[in-house]
């Protein structure tokens, strides 16, 4: 992991550059897939699970024997878990609803706005090298309070055809009506279209590799809703003189393991702090089961050290980090000037670990940048809102004028009709 001393402004853009890939086969290869999905449904979907998953499940959707199976396979200490996760998520998202008022707007002319559940929705949950449980709970559970008729859920199964048993008890606690063993570029297909076995969805969201993710931005060109544009898990620590170095050293390998294109970066006005955690980092770098994945993020991540808090608040927005864990003395005077971060972690004792599986708040972020213009999955993501509008005679007759004003000045004249045929009876 490198560290920059007080790097000048012309650098910053080079330093917080994400990991790049070579992407100039990935549109082709992914636009064949879902091409060949579109055309060809399940028998192009069984063709690709052999290939890509080395799988040859029995049947795409998950049975009812095989969800009693996994519910066995569960450990007491997991369930529990997962359901305190879960009764967390649920309050957190609750509190998000929204009541609108009826406004008059001028005399005789009443709006009002209300939102209305997206009504099918798939998930797409990774399933390669960690079974993302937690993001079956993220997503399920706000679809559900929002109100949506059908939730569809998509994992790719191992090599003996089977999903993990954790992902199946959390897809069961949370209300997915149909999980299907299907993983990569074609299970976005199957969503997007449907297929003999997959219903096809208005909504997708979830992670996935750099195929999954051309696949879900090749389909939300036209086909469905996504989520947002997704990439590399990311991390940004700002951390002073109070951080504890183990804290801060475990929070970026907390990132970096997630895979070698997560990146995670540190800035601080502290050399001495600067030095202790690039000790800590790499001692318990060694400790990690994922440490190959980790080292190979550490091979793009920084310990940034800058000069004033001033300009960790601009490089900070500037980078805009999926994740933002602030270990500072003053870290909610701080966290006031944060314009650009998915999801902020406030003090020395949150991690963002508490944000990825239990605190409350969603782990669906927009990463590589796109925290400048877009939120995390909440509650808003499953709804649509639809305005109503009534206006009565003489409601009409008060705004007709203006309404005709500005329709005859856009050249708009059955605009301009639609309106004087009403004011004049």
């Amino acid at each position: 992991m490198q560290t920059i001393n007080y790097p000048p402004r012309s650098e910053w853009e080079a330093l917080i550059r994400r990991p790049s890939m070579d992407a100039s086969r990935l549109s082709d290869v992914v636009g064949g897939i879902l091409d060949d999905v579109k055309t060809n449904g399940d028998e192009a979907v069984r063709r690709y699970e052999r290939e890509f998953d080395h799988a040859t499940p029995d049947a795409l959707l998950l049975s009812e024997a095989e969800k009693a199976e996994a519910k066995t396979a569960v450990s007491q200490a997991l369930k529990q878990a997962i359901l305190q996760a879960k009764a967390n998520i649920e309050k957190f998202h609750a509190a998000q609803k929204q009541t609108f008022a009826e406004i008059e707007t001028s005399p005789g002319v009443v709006c009002r706005q209300k939102a209305v559940a997206i009504e099918k929705v798939g998930f797409y949950i990774p399933g390669g090298t960690a079974p993302l449980f937690s993001t079956v709970l993220m997503l399920a559970i706000p679809a559900k309070i929002a109100g949506c008729r059908e939730i569809v859920l998509c994992t790719p199964p191992d090599k003996d055809g089977k999903i993990h048993p954790a992902v199946i008890f959390a897809a069961e606690a949370t209300g997915v009506d149909k999980i299907f063993k299907i993983g990569g570029a074609q299970a976005i297909g199957a969503m997007a279209y449907g297929t003999e076995s997959v219903p096809k969805v208005y909504k997708i969201f979830g992670p996935g590799n750099q195929y999954v993710t051309a696949a879900k931005q090749a389909v939300g060109l036209k086909e469905v809703a996504i989520d947002m544009p997704a990439g590399p898990s990311e991390v940004e620590v700002i951390a002073d003189e109070t951080a504890h170095p183990d804290f801060v050293a475990a929070d970026l390998l907390s990132q970096a393991e997630h895979g070698a294109d997560s990146q995670a970066i540190l800035l601080t006005t502290s050399e001495t702090l600067a030095e202790a955690v690039a000790r800590e980092v790499l001692s318990q770098l060694n400790t990690l089961p994922r440490k190959e994945q980790a080292e190979k993020s550490l091979a793009h991540s920084r310990i940034i050290v800058l000069r004033t808090r001033e300009e960790i608040v601009e490089l900070t927005n500037l980078y805009a980090p999926e994740h933002l864990i602030i270990e500072t003395k003053d870290y909610r005077s701080l966290a006031d000037q944060i314009t650009n971060a998915g999801s902020v972690f406030l003090g020395h004792y949150t991690p963002e670990s508490a944000g990825d599986y239990a605190s409350g708040t969603n782990h669906t972020l927009p990463t590589n940048g796109y925290a400048r213009m877009y939120s995390g999955v909440n509650l808003d993501s499953f709804t649509k809102k639809i305005t109503f509008q009534e206006i009565s005679k003489d409601g009409i007759r008060h705004l007709g004028a203006t309404i005709g004003i500005l329709a005859e000045n856009e050249q708009m004249t059955a605009h301009k009709n639609a309106v004087l045929l009403r004011m004049m009876r």
